[in-house]
């Protein structure tokens, strides 16, 4: 199972950013965490329901076969030994082992099962004769204060199937590493797994990605726009250099009035708006991750003055940043004391993104994103 297949070429160049640059950037800058939190072991028949939650559900299928069945969809999808399916927006859904199977919520399963605690996490199996499924289930989490539309403009299920060309390579290789680390785990497992898991989320959206037809796919296929994706790549390598729309438009080689147009048809909205989110989500991520000081963070992300730092984070975000550290804090013992799974309590953004953006359409929200610079006075989006 999951035999790898292909070669591998090591190159000393330095790379241009790319489109999977900005993706890997992205996912770093607004990710919590990711982790295998469960190994299932269940003989038919079975159900399992799982209530929406805001968090990222990944089931993997190590053995056997089952089927998932979403709200909102009429007939359930059947998953072979080897698929994998990702819910980003963390819909609710239940694994059934035949169609006809009521599922039980999981913790009324969870009940029934014995259950053990391991390196990655829980171990659970049923009693029982019928053919058994072996499942690896895991959960990404983020800030759901800081939605972006990357995450809103993924479909609600992606299922790569295992006969399907996208499974033939670093997605077949990964999942291989993954089950094996789980199935025999050594040192540093836990970092290994958490690792492993990252790598599969980036190349799961790339798998799906890689399948959507040129102009589509919303701010993912922006990436690969030759123009537009290059501009999010300079603006995620130098977050803190003090763009303008005019600045980054000679750089890609493309008018102010096509590049201005272009980006805000493909992103969803004007490039200096989407510049401040950028350097929010950074400096969201230091205030979490670190103790600089908060004049330290506003010259990292671009600002000169930490008054207008202060001001912009406050508007993007709901709180001072000084605020979202405490509560940043206070998340942390909270699901440390919960077992690690509490996603990270924030208010609600008043930056939100557009219904156009979340269906891919190019129709943005209004800004004043393409006047001014964003580096000292950062845009307000309306």
């Amino acid at each position: 199972m999951w035999e790898a297949r292909g070669s591998l070429r090591l190159t000393m160049q330095r790379s241009q950013p790319t489109g999977m640059d900005v993706l890997a950037d992205v996912l770093t800058s607004t990710r919590i965490g990711g982790t295998v939190f469960a190994r299932s072991e269940l003989p038919a028949p079975w159900g399992m329901l799982f209530e929406p939650a805001p968090r990222a559900g990944l089931h993997i299928v190590a053995r056997g076969s089952c089927w998932l069945r979403m709200r909102g969809r009429n007939e359930p999808v059947h998953l072979a030994q080897g698929d994998v399916v990702l819910l980003p927006h963390g819909a609710g859904h239940s694994l059934i082992s035949a169609p006809n199977v009521q599922p039980l919520p999981f913790p009324k399963l969870l009940a029934r099962c014995q259950v053990s605690q391991g390196p990655h996490g829980m171990n659970m199996s049923l009693e029982g004769k019928g053919p058994s499924t072996l499942l690896l289930c895991g959960a990404y989490r983020f800030e759901h204060d800081g939605v972006h539309p990357l995450l809103s403009l993924l479909p609600p299920l992606i299922h790569l199937r295992a006969d399907s060309g996208v499974m033939s390579g670093p997605v077949e290789a990964v999942l291989r590493l993954l089950v094996a680390e789980y199935t025999q785990p050594g040192p540093g497992t836990v970092t290994v797994t958490a690792r492993l898991v990252d790598v599969l989320f980036i190349h799961i959206i790339r798998g799906w990605l890689e399948h959507q037809p040129d102009g589509s796919a919303g701010w993912l296929g922006a990436v690969r726009d030759p123009q537009v994706g290059r501009a999010l790549a300079l603006m995620h390598e130098e977050p803190r250099r003090d763009w303008t729309v005019e600045s980054l438009a000679a750089e890609v080689a493309c008018s102010r009035a096509t590049f201005a147009r272009r980006f805000r048809e493909l992103v969803g909205e004007p490039p200096l708006v989407y510049l401040t989110r950028l350097r929010m989500d950074l400096a969201a991520r230091m205030l979490r991750d670190s103790e600089q000081p908060l004049a330290a963070i506003a010259e990292r992300v671009g600002y000169a003055s930490e008054f207008a730092f202060n001001r912009t984070f406050h508007r993007v975000r709901g709180v001072p940043p000084g605020r979202y550290r405490e509560q940043a804090r206070e998340a942390l013992v909270a699901s440390a004391n919960a077992g690690g799974m509490v996603p990270l309590p924030a208010p609600a953004s008043r930056m939100v993104v557009p219904p156009a953006v979340a269906q891919g359409v190019g129709r943005a929200r209004r800004g004043l994103g393409e006047r001014g610079r964003a580096a000292r006075s950062a845009p307000r989006a309306e």
